[in-house]
Order: structure tokens, then sequence, then C-alpha cells
């Protein structure tokens, strides 16, 4: 804390009763500043109520989402461990990170989930509160971890605030490093579904109309 005088504009020790420069009252300044400081310190704990009410109304609604849908069981965790260890192997450690770290995986709609209106899909993510549904399709019809990992993939770039159009995209334009190639996967559903999808969100890596679907990459 310290005091500046309104006359030669030196800054004081707070303790000081006089200016050191010019020898003015600093007792009247500090008086008259007083209902500022006041003012100052009520409006500093208000925002620190207000703080703890948010963080524990986004604590409870966290909770809320956490709760109301069941864990994966032992054998679903192995598979999800197997398909995060192949994108660490293949170099995408920030989203193997994310999902090895910082995802919470439930196996069932929370409520909030449940109240929307959905498609079938492979999984399901909840920004920014790190929660991901991984439904029955997940573990049946990808033919091995590197489908699941591609699956992942995309849920964890929406981990990272992207719409689908950015996921899609980057799982598309990603797949030959990941391994995921047409030469392996081409009659396999997942990758059928995913590249009808990719095509209908990202349209422009499709518009190579001399190529088989106009892939273009």
């Amino acid at each position: 804390m310290s005091i500046k005088c309104s006359q030669c504009h030196l800054i004081n020790f707070a303790d000081a009763s006089a200016c050191a420069r010019c020898e003015a009252d600093l007792g009247e300044l500090v008086r008259s500043n007083e209902p500022k400081r006041r003012m100052f310190r009520w409006l500093l704990v208000r925002a620190g109520v207000i703080a703890v009410v948010c963080l524990m109304i986004t604590l409870g609604f966290y909770l809320s989402l956490i709760s109301s849908a069941k864990r994966l069981t032992l054998e679903q965790k192995d598979t999800v461990a197997r398909g995060i260890e192949v994108l660490e192997n293949t170099g995408f450690a920030t989203e193997a990170m994310l999902l090895a770290r910082f995802t919470a995986f439930r196996s069932t709609d929370h409520w909030l989930n449940a109240a929307v209106a959905k498609e079938n899909a492979y999984a399901a993510t909840n920004f920014p509160f790190m929660i991901m549904t991984l439904y029955s399709d997940f573990f049946t019809y990808p033919v091995d971890d590197v489908e699941r990992a591609a699956i992942l993939l995309h849920e964890a770039r929406h981990l990272r605030g992207e719409g689908e159009k950015e996921a899609y995209g980057f799982v598309w334009r990603n797949r030959a490093r990941l391994g995921w190639t047409k030469q392996n996967y081409e009659f396999s559903p997942v990758w059928l579904n995913i590249r009808q999808q990719t095509r209908e969100y990202a349209p422009e890596l499709f518009s190579c109309l001399d190529k088989d679907f106009a892939e273009c990459e």
C-alpha cells in the first residue's frame, strides 16, 4: 500500500502523515480516499462470492451429468485403452493425452444427452465438460482397434472445441497416418459410414470427380 501526494505526485509510504517532498498533509487524502477503498473492497468481496457460486453451480452440473450415466465395464475400458494406444503410437499424442487423462467415459447417455434427439452414433462428447459417451455401436461395428482409434480421434477433436466439420475433416486427412486406409477397410461399415458423413460435413475433400467417390486425398 502507498499514498500518492495530490500536489507533487510523489509516492509515499502508507503510514506517512506528510509528503516527503512537499510536506503536504496526507491524512486528509487518506480520509477522502477511504470511501473509494471501502467500495473497492465491497466489489472485490461481491466478485469473489459470485465466482464461488458460479463454480459450485458448474461443479454441481458436471456431477449431475457424471452420476446420471453408467461407467464403462472393465472390458470396455480395456478396449478404449487399446484405441488410445493406437493414437499415441501413430503420433496423435495430444489427443491421446486428452482421452487418457482428462476424459470421463460413460456407456450410456446422461440426462442432458438423453434430452437431445440424435441419430445412431458411435460416440458423443460434451465440451467443455470432457465427458464422452461411447455407445454399443462403438464396441460392435469397428473391425479392430484402428477403427476405434479413428472414432476416438474424431471425438478428441470435439474435446478441443472443434465442430463436426473440423473433426471429420481432420480424421479424413489423417487416415493414412492412423493406418486407417481404403485398402484395408473399404468394406467396413465404419469406413463407409464415416466416409459418407465426412462427405456431408467437409464436401471440399470430395471434389475430385475423376476419382472413386470423388476422393481428393
